[in-house]
């Protein structure tokens, strides 16, 4: 059963220059207990994905249309005041750099304690307590301690921990966890995506799992989407992604993998097209290395071609 489901998601932004759209028809669905990946290059639409479930989208930015279903409630038509209610206690953010949601001036204590103040009804020791139970859960040393601490007192790990401990403590049940662990080690970064799974396994939450990190999306992921210029190009089981690659954006992702056997490092040619291109066909066409004439007048749609595999790419169209 969908816990989340997105549908035919339409992202435009309005600038000075014009009303360029950034997604295109995004259709999702994330299943509770189950991580659900998106990855893409820079700029592919990821974020804005995940931005626009929560409702905080840049000004510049607008919902032209679709649904994003929660529970089978449409949150596209929540007002601001019923988001707040969503946001944190139901869906958490776990944005890729923690600074950039914690208060410098405040301490680690004072913000969970906010937290918990405002989405459990919790004050005083009881909200202490609690604080420190969220903080043993997410396995962050010296818990009690470290509610004194501010966050630049804390490596880039344990600040993720923190923000771990505060989706836990609202008891939400999806995280969104936006590159959780770039710009941390790689001992780090295997114990966040463990302690993720964790979660995942002790509580039921669903995740959807923000990443550049193939190898960190093969070995974690249920389900992934790889996103290309606002677009969904395949959609398919984690696994699939990296064994089994249908879209040739998604092969030639896995082909830039480093490979020991390989004497150079297999790049993608060209760089992904702005919002402000027009394409009449495949937005990948330009850089692919399987474009037929077609591609370049067709735009292909999204087409399911196996059991939880689909693909938008028209070498899986008929021309005949």
């Amino acid at each position: 059963m969908s816990l989340l489901k997105i549908e035919n998601l339409n992202v435009y932004f309005n600038l000075q220059s014009g009303r360029f759209q950034a997604l295109h028809n995004i259709s999702l669905e994330l299943e509770k207990g189950k991580i659900l990946a998106l990855v893409g290059e820079s700029g592919s639409g990821k974020t804005m994905t995940a931005m626009s479930v929560l409702n905080l989208l840049p000004n510049t930015a607008q919902i032209d249309s679709g649904k994003i279903l929660y529970n089978n409630e449409n949150l596209l038509e929540y007002t601001p005041k019923q988001m707040q209610k969503i946001r944190g206690k139901e869906i958490a953010l776990i944005p890729q750099d923690p600074m950039t949601s914690l208060n410098p001036l405040y301490t680690i204590g004072n913000q969970l304690i906010e937290v918990i103040n405002l989405h459990k009804g919790l004050y005083g020791k009881d909200a202490e307590k609690y604080a420190i139970e969220a903080l043993d859960a997410v396995k962050m040393p010296d818990a009690k301690e470290r509610l004194n601490a501010y966050p630049h007192q804390l490596s880039g790990g344990m600040r993720q921990r923190v923000a771990i401990a505060a989706a836990l403590a609202c008891d939400a049940k999806i995280i969104i966890a936006d590159e959780p662990t770039t710009a941390l080690d790689v001992t780090v970064q295997a114990q966040i995506i463990s302690l993720l799974n964790e979660i995942k396994n002790e509580f039921g939450t669903s995740i959807i799992l923000i990443s550049h990190d193939l190898a960190l999306v093969c070995e974690n992921a249920d389900d992934t989407a790889v996103m290309y210029a606002g677009s969904i190009v395949e959609y398919c089981h984690g696994k699939d992604l990296f064994f089994n690659p249908k879209h040739p954006y998604s092969q030639a992702l896995i082909d830039s993998l480093p490979n020991i056997e390989q004497e150079n490092l297999k790049t993608i040619i060209g760089t992904p097209p702005s919002i402000r291109d027009n394409f009449l066909g495949c937005p990948f066409a330009p850089r692919c290395e399987k474009k037929f004439a077609e591609c370049e007048k067709i735009k292909p749609t999204l087409k399911q071609i196996a059991e939880k595999t689909s693909v938008s790419c028209l070498l899986y169209e008929n021309f005949d």
